[in-house]
């Protein structure tokens, strides 16, 4: 009998799944030698031991590494099968679905494994093959790897979606349980009013913690200024009110507080007994996140085939005088900007986070003082002239927060989701186990 009548005898539509061997030496009929066996069937393919004890050996490092013990042998190998049953799975509906990595995208993936481990892809592969890795084994594993990837992506995570009820639900419990529950440290002034003051009284008052506000905002020392005015409790240590957690805030100062920088001073917060001044000390326990914003205009002219580079700057530069010597630039950037997004308003292109800019262009606006209009300069858009009209330093913390959030949720949700589907697949598979043969 022929090695391919072996072959399909054993209802195998490849041979390189079995591992047999034939003993050529020998003289008589063929010794068939089995040096692998299939362990599993799944749908019309199989899984051979050789694959799982792979996998177990890197199981194993892998748990080795962390510092956590191996399960008994045949827990782990239970386990490692699930994990190829569900792996061949998924690289089936792959292959159904047309899904596929091709090397570009595969080079690609590799190349940017080796940059975010300061390699070289030509160091890269020479730590892996020392490491006992064959680099052709190695590329098909990352290939196999976004394969699965891009399935599970377009079966489960594109349909995930998070809600701002969502979040909303998911801060408000942790709040409730303590987590990233930063604790604040504010002074506090006072100025009081009687019971049943006047309309004059209370305007007297408030015009009084207005003007210390205005002072406290030019550089006044706070501590100083609560001791001699407040009529605070702890006006004699300076209105500190020490260290206390968000929920232990006065209810006055509970939405008020999270909103200042560090070092802020609240605008008037009015209550019964008169009206009150904070100040954020210092804020522990979560991380404030504050970004510099630039608020920018710009006017584009875009490179053609028959407007030039040297004609595209030189139009600008005349724009530019025209500006410097009354002309509106909002009229202007309506007229004659390539840009149609900002052109509409005039160029405003609102205020920006560092990075919502390509580098060339923020490098020059960032170069500039408030006002200043800058010389026409290249990027790949075209040929521009941008101004600076103001800056600020932005608190973002909620908004870090909240897409922290909903980051963490995506992540659950796509977990449970995943699972399920992973349920789903096994359920609908044929699976035929012989593990234990």
């Amino acid at each position: 009998m022929k090695l391919t009548d072996l072959l399909l005898s054993a209802g195998l539509a490849a041979g390189l799944s079995l591992g047999i061997s034939i003993d050529a030496r020998s003289q008589t009929a063929p010794e068939i030698v089995e040096i692998d066996r299939i362990i599993a069937v799944v749908n019309n393919d199989v899984i051979v031991q050789s694959e799982m004890l792979t996998r177990m050996r890197v199981v194993i490092e892998q748990l080795e590494k962390s510092g956590v013990p191996a399960p008994p042998r045949d827990v782990l190998e239970k386990q490692v099968l699930e994990q190829l049953i569900l792996d061949r799975l998924q690289m089936q509906i792959a292959a159904s679905t047309g899904i596929r990595v091709d090397d570009e995208a595969l080079n690609r993936q590799i190349a940017d494994i080796a940059r975010r481990n300061n390699l070289t892809l030509r160091e890269f592969r020479d730590i892996l093959q020392r490491d006992g890795f064959v680099f052709a084994a190695f590329r098909e594993e990352i290939r196999r790897e976004l394969v699965k990837s891009r399935v599970q992506q377009r079966q489960v995570q594109d349909r995930v979606q998070v809600t701002d009820r969502d979040i909303d639900n998911f801060l408000a419990t942790r709040d409730k349980q303590g987590g990233e529950n930063p604790e604040y440290r504010l002074g506090h002034i006072l100025v009081a009013v009687p019971d049943g003051a006047s309309p004059e009284e209370l305007a007297d008052a408030k015009d009084e913690a207005e003007d210390i506000i205005a002072r406290l905002r030019a550089g006044a020392n706070f501590g100083r200024t609560a001791a001699a005015e407040s009529d605070g409790q702890q006006a004699l240590e300076g209105g500190d009110l020490g260290w206390r957690k968000g929920g232990e805030l006065p209810t006055l100062f509970e939405e008020v507080a999270p909103k200042l920088e560090k070092g802020g001073v609240s605008d008037v917060i009015r209550s019964s007994s008169g009206f009150h001044i904070i100040k954020l000390i210092d804020v522990r326990g979560a991380e404030r996140h504050v970004i510099n914003q630039t608020h920018a205009r710009h006017i584009l002219v875009k490179t053609n085939e028959v407007l030039s580079a040297n004609a595209a700057r030189s139009r600008l530069r005349v724009l530019r005088a025209r500006i410097l010597n009354g002309a509106d630039f909002t009229e202007l950037a309506k007229a004659s900007s390539d840009d149609p997004g900002s052109a509409v308003k005039g160029g405003d292109l609102g205020w920006l986070n560092p990075g919502d800019t390509i580098p060339p262009f923020e490098k020059t606006m960032n170069s500039l003082e408030v006002g200043v209009i800058s010389e026409p300069f290249e990027t790949q858009f075209g040929w521009h002239i941008v101004q600076v009209m103001g800056r600020r330093d932005r608190d973002s913390t909620e908004e870090v927060r909240r897409a922290k959030a909903a980051e963490a949720l995506q992540k659950r949700k796509v977990d449970e989701e995943l699972q399920s589907w992973f349920r789903q697949i096994r359920d609908e598979a044929y699976i035929e186990y012989r593990l234990d043969e």
